[in-house]
């Protein structure tokens, strides 16, 4: 898969479909890397120009020192568009990738269409919370947080009944660089995306995860409410990556998203 050279950092990212088709863009969470949308992706219909990339600090983009702040991840994301020469995008970002679509829709509405809003909100934690996380990456490495981020992403039927799912995505998690982690920690701690987020108006779907344990559903439509028109949707017996858990929903949701806005 390419890289394309952004400023300080070589961001991997993935293509799929026709050049010429509607862009499906795709923004990962935290401890995570583009191979997320995978079963999602495979279910979506044809025709789509569907462009995944792993954020500054994670998968095979480059990781320089941190900390992260928001505007340097939503700064990646616009210069990655730019050099694809990807426009009308619809934006779907999970967790903190639904922090970054917020804060590119708010500054670069020249790239952005719609926006899915999903497993995220305007602020996620407090700075204490992330402070006391990165504390325990600093001394432990990700394995020191990675059961406990399982707790929060996969509901407790699932990581009974399906061990080797959660297993992978664990694996997945405590392959990232910690340092990469930490510094992207930190941004999700300093940002508050509540004013600019309820000045928009662009079309925008709001997915929750009925046993999020990271964000929770109230939480996630609090957000989604702040624009005018927005949609909701929760995906029942799913966590906080519903596209590893529930991907065949997901899609489906996704799909009718893009079909309602003509994206399809």
């Amino acid at each position: 898969m390419p890289f394309a050279a952004l400023g300080d950092i070589l961001t991997h990212y993935r293509e799929d479909g026709p050049e010429d088709g509607p862009v499906l863009a795709f923004a990962n969470a935290l401890g995570t890397e583009l191979s997320i949308w995978d079963d999602v992706v495979a279910r979506l219909p044809d025709g789509l120009r569907v462009i995944r990339y792993d954020m500054r600090g994670h998968g095979q983009t480059s990781v320089p020192p941190g900390p992260y702040y928001m505007g340097d991840l939503v700064q990646d994301a616009g210069r990655l568009f730019d050099h694809l020469g990807a426009r009308e995008v619809v934006m779907v970002g999970l967790s903190i990738g639904g922090m970054v679509a917020q804060g590119l829709a708010a500054e670069r509405l020249d790239l952005i269409r719609a926006m899915v809003l999903s497993n995220t909100a305007s602020k996620i934690g407090t700075s204490e919370i992330w402070q006391d996380r990165i504390a325990q990456v600093r001394d432990g490495g990700i394995e020191a947080v990675a059961d406990a981020t399982m707790e929060r992403w996969f509901p407790r039927a699932t990581r009974r009944t399906h061990p080797g799912l959660v297993a992978r995505a664990r694996a997945m998690l405590v392959a990232q660089d910690p340092e990469g982690f930490m510094a992207c920690a930190a941004a999700i701690g300093e940002t508050d995306l509540y004013e600019s987020t309820a000045r928009l108006t662009l079309p925008t779907l709001g997915i929750a995860g009925s046993e999020d344990g990271s964000t929770p559903t109230d939480l996630v439509r609090e957000t989604t409410s702040l624009i005018k028109g927005a949609k909701f949707e929760i995906i029942r017996r799913a966590g906080h990556v519903p596209c590893i858990d529930q991907p065949e929903t997901y899609a489906a949701v996704l799909t009718a998203f893009l079909t309602e806005i003509g994206h399809i």
